[in-house]
C-alpha cells in the first residue's frame, strides 16, 4: 500500500526556508511514529508531499497515523506503477485497473503532470477517458457531475492511480511551534483546547491541579494519555500534578465568597508559571470560555491575566458549548469529560462577575502565598508515555489475576474496542464505562465485580469511582499476559 501525504497549505505559503524546516520536522515526526509500526515501513520526502509505502496488512495502522498527525492537510492512497513516459502505455495501464469502476456509469478523468513529457495535463484526460471510452462500458462522459472521479498523478515515469482521499488533521508540523503548559481539568474545555494547540504544531504539556483525590488525578491523567497518544506521540511531554486541597482550604479562610472563583484561578495560573518556568515555556493555555461561568467574563478574565507574566492563550474563547461538545464527539474525547466527575473546592455565592482589580489586590494581601509556594514544591512530574506504568504501580484498588467462584467480570471497554478485540478465557458483562456509573447500582451487589480494560486505567478510575460511592465490591481484572 502507498500514500501520499500533502501537506497543510501554510506550511506551502511560507518563505522556503521556514518551509524546508517544517517539511523537515513533518517528516522527522511521521519517522518516528511509523517506525513504531513496523522499521519495514519506507518514507521519502520530496518538498511539496511525503510518501509513505508498507505493506497491506499494515495500512490501517499507517492510516491512523497519517490522519491524526498535524502538519498534513490530506492523505492519498494510490495504486503505483512504473509505465515509462509515453502516453500510450500510462493509457493501457489505467484503462486495466478502472474499467470496472466504471462500468454503466458516468465518468471524469482528472490528471497531474510533473517531469518531462511530450504531453500535459489536459491531453492526458482527455486521451485517458477516450481510451476508457473504447474498450469500457461506461455510460459517458460528465466534467461536472460524474458518478466516478479518476484521479492520475503522473510523475516522470510513474502513474498513481488515487484510490481514495482522507481529510488529514491540518496545522502546523508538531514541535515546530514551540512549547506552552496547558491546564488540565479533563473536562470538555480543556481537553479540546489542548487539542488545539497540539494541532497547531505545539508541543503542549499538561499541567492538573488536584482537588478530588486520587481517582480525579487518575481520570486526567487517562485524558492527557488519549490526547498525547492520539495527536501528539511524535514527541515527549509532561503530566505535572499540583496538590491544590491546601490552596482551596486557604482561600476559603482569606478570601471573600464573592472572589473565591477569581482567587482560584489567579492562584492557578500563578503555580503553572512558576512551573512553566522551570521548564523554560514561554506560554500558557486554558480552556475559558467568554461569558460561559461567572468567572470567564472579560473583566474578570482580565483580573485573572494580571496574575502571571505569561501569554495565556484562550483557542475557545468565542465557541459556542454545543461546538465544544460536538468536537469532543468528533476526536472521541467526549466520553472521558462526561464521566469526570465535577470537584469544584469553591462555590462561590453570588460571585462577582466584574472584579475591581483594586478589591482583588486587597483580596489577595489576606492569602497566605506560603500555602501556594508549598503545593508547588510538591508537584510532581511524570512523562505522558510512563501514565499507564505508572497508575499500575500505584493502583489504588486492588488488582486480581483470576476470575473466583463468587466474582463476575466487567468488560468497560468501548463497545467498538469489545468487538475488535473481545475478551477471551472468561464471561463478562459488556458496560462500557460511560454507563458504568448508571448501571452498577443495578447489580446485584452481593456479588463481588471485577472490571476490565485493556490497559487498566480506565478500569482502575471507575473502581475508584465507585468505592468513593461506598461500593466495596469491585477490584480490577488484569489476566496474566
Amino acid at each position: 500500500m502507498k500514500f501520499i501525504v500533502k501537506l497543510f497549505p501554510e506550511i506551502m505559503i511560507k518563505g522556503d526556508t521556514v518551509k524546508k524546516k517544517m517539511v523537515s520536522q513533518l517528516n522527522d515526526n511521521l519517522r518516528t511514529l511509523l517506525q513504531r509500526i513496523s522499521p519495514e515501513i519506507q518514507q521519502k520526502r520530496f518538498w511539496d508531499k511525503i510518501e509513505v509505502q508498507c505493506e497491506d496488512a499494515l495500512a490501517d495502522a499507517v492510516r491512523r497515523v497519517l490522519t491524526q498527525t498535524p502538519g498534513i492537510e490530506q492523505v492519498l492512497e494510490v495504486m503505483q506503477f512504473s509505465v515509462g513516459r509515453e502516453l500510450q502505455a500510462i493509457a493501457d495501464q489505467v484503462v486495466e485497473v478502472v474499467l470496472p469502476w466504471v462500468e454503466g456509469k458516468t465518468f471524469v478523468v482528472r490528471a497531474r503532470r510533473s517531469g518531462q513529457h511530450a504531453f500535459n495535463s489536459f491531453e492526458a484526460e482527455r486521451f485517458i477517458g477516450g481510451e476508457i471510452c473504447t474498450h469500457g462500458k461506461p455510460l459517458r462522459v460528465d466534467l461536472d457531475h460524474a458518478e466516478v472521479k479518476i484521479e492520475i498523478e503522473i510523475h516522470n515515469d510513474e502513474v498513481n492511480i488515487v484510490t481514495a482521499r482522507r481529510p488529514g488533521l491540518g496545522g502546523f508540523p508538531m514541535g515546530s511551534q514551540g512549547e506552552l503548559l496547558s491546564l488540565m481539568s479533563g473536562g470538555f474545555d480543556s481537553t479540546i483546547a489542548s487539542y488545539l494547540t497540539m494541532k497547531r504544531g505545539i508541543k503542549t504539556h499538561f499541567i492538573f491541579f488536584n482537588l478530588g483525590g486520587a481517582a480525579h488525578e487518575i481520570g486526567v491523567k487517562q485524558v492527557a494519555l488519549y490526547l498525547w497518544s492520539r495527536f501528539g506521540a511524535s514527541h515527549r511531554v509532561q503530566f505535572v500534578s499540583v496538590q491544590f486541597d491546601a490552596v482551596v482550604a486557604e482561600i476559603f479562610r482569606s478570601t471573600h465568597e464573592s472572589y473565591m472563583g477569581v482567587t482560584l484561578k489567579r492562584l492557578m495560573l500563578m503555580a503553572a508559571e512558576r512551573v512553566a518556568d522551570q521548564m523554560g515555556i514561554d506560554a500558557l493555555v486554558t480552556g475559558e470560555s467568554v461569558a460561559q461561568v461567572s468567572s470567564q467574563t472579560l473583566r474578570n478574565l482580565a483580573v485573572i491575566d494580571e496574575a502571571t507574566r505569561k501569554l495565556v492563550l484562550r483557542p475557545l474563547a468565542t465557541m459556542n458549548k454545543p461546538d465544544i461538545m460536538a468536537m469532543a464527539e468528533a476526536i472521541g474525547t467526549r466520553h472521558f469529560a462526561e464521566n469526570m466527575p465535577e470537584y469544584c473546592g469553591v462555590i462561590s455565592k453570588n460571585p462577582t462577575i466584574n472584579a475591581s482589580f483594586e478589591r482583588m489586590h486587597r483580596e489577595a494581601a489576606k492569602f497566605d502565598f506560603s500555602v501556594l509556594d508549598n503545593a508547588v514544591a510538591q508537584a510532581t512530574m511524570l512523562p505522558v508515555d510512563k501514565i499507564v506504568e505508572d497508575v499500575n504501580q500505584a493502583a489504588a484498588v486492588e488488582i486480581v489475576h483470576a476470575v473466583g467462584d463468587d466474582e463476575q467480570v466487567i468488560d468497560i471497554r468501548a463497545s467498538s474496542e469489545q468487538r475488535a478485540k473481545p475478551l477471551t478465557g472468561v464471561e463478562s458483562l459488556a458496560i462500557p464505562f460511560h454507563e458504568l456509573n448508571q448501571q452498577f447500582p443495578k447489580l446485584d451487589q452481593s456479588k463481588q465485580y471485577l472490571l476490565y480494560c485493556e490497559k487498566g486505567v480506565m478500569s482502575q478510575l471507575h473502581a475508584q469511582y465507585l468505592r468513593d460511592k461506598g461500593f466495596e465490591n469491585v477490584r480490577v481484572y488484569r489476566p496474566q499476559a
